[in-house]
């Protein structure tokens, strides 16, 4: 217990130096030996605080031996109030609906800051699949796999992954086409072209660590957890239209919730 009150209060310390800009973005810390010297700590807590550290993203290791401060990422901060911001947008015209996506809004970013890709493919709906959309096994699905990064970045707020059903939305060549992509006004302008509204969207989000594949394609640091946000948006006639799965990395995101009362 003291080994761990030492290691959380030698973290403390870095953490609150690391922020105030000493030493800033770039710079090293002291040795692990210096620095036991400078907070009258054990080598042990040093070490363990440096992990911790590691693990919030807010230090890492470079080329040269050291612990180097990296610069902050971006902040995700995601609101439950989202959805209706998005479903307004979609009967916006389309200049406005160009000059700020999901997630912009989401990361206080502009169009210009943001590398975007998007992967389509067909795919039939396995067991968990077919629950998720209301549909029977193997119904044609149509798989969206997002990417997006700021372009000072080297990994992306998230690893999304959409299904939509194939039959909901093929009369509509250009929503199979993902070169269309970003599609001004999101997935909800998208469902509009084929008549589709959203009544409402469920989110109901989990955390676990993540597999070798989320740390690597996130660049998340040993010890960070992701949040795992499953949405299933459903539109006014009681269909789920769409159901995605959003891995967003917990060093960086933030879920808000924000529920309307109904006055007395």
């Amino acid at each position: 217990m003291v080994g761990s009150r030492e290691r959380e209060r030698v973290a403390g310390e870095l953490r609150r130096r690391i922020r105030a800009g000493d030493p800033g973005p770039g710079g090293r810390l002291p040795s692990e030996d210096e620095l036991a010297g400078l907070h009258g700590a054990d080598p042990a807590a040093v070490r363990g605080a440096l992990a911790l550290l590691r693990a919030e993203g807010l230090v890492g290791e470079r080329d040269a031996p050291g612990t180097v401060v990296l610069a902050p990422r971006r902040a995700v901060v995601r609101s439950s109030e989202r959805h209706q911001w998005e479903k307004d947008r979609a009967r916006a015209d389309l200049r406005e609906r160009r000059a700020t996506g999901a997630t912009e809004n989401d990361t206080g970013s502009v169009v210009d800051d943001l590398e975007f890709s998007a992967r389509y493919g067909r795919v039939d709906a396995d067991p968990d699949l077919a629950d998720a959309l209301g549909v029977p096994k193997g119904t044609a699905l149509l798989e969206r796999v997002y990417r997006t990064r700021h372009r000072d970045e080297d990994a992306p707020f998230s690893l999304t992954s959409s299904y939509l059903v194939l039959d909901l939305v093929e009369s509509n060549p250009d929503l199979l086409d993902e070169t269309r992509e970003p599609w001004p006004g999101g997935t909800q302008s998208q469902l509009r072209t084929v008549g589709v509204e959203v009544d409402r969207v469920e989110e109901r989000i989990t955390a676990r660590p993540p597999t070798p594949d989320e740390a690597d394609g996130l660049g998340l640091g040993a010890g960070a957890a992701v949040m795992v946000l499953r949405k299933t948006s459903i539109d006014t006639r009681g269909r789920v239209v769409d159901w995605s799965e959003v891995i967003l990395p917990g060093d960086r995101s933030e879920a808000v919730f924000t529920t309307r009362l109904e006055r007395w």
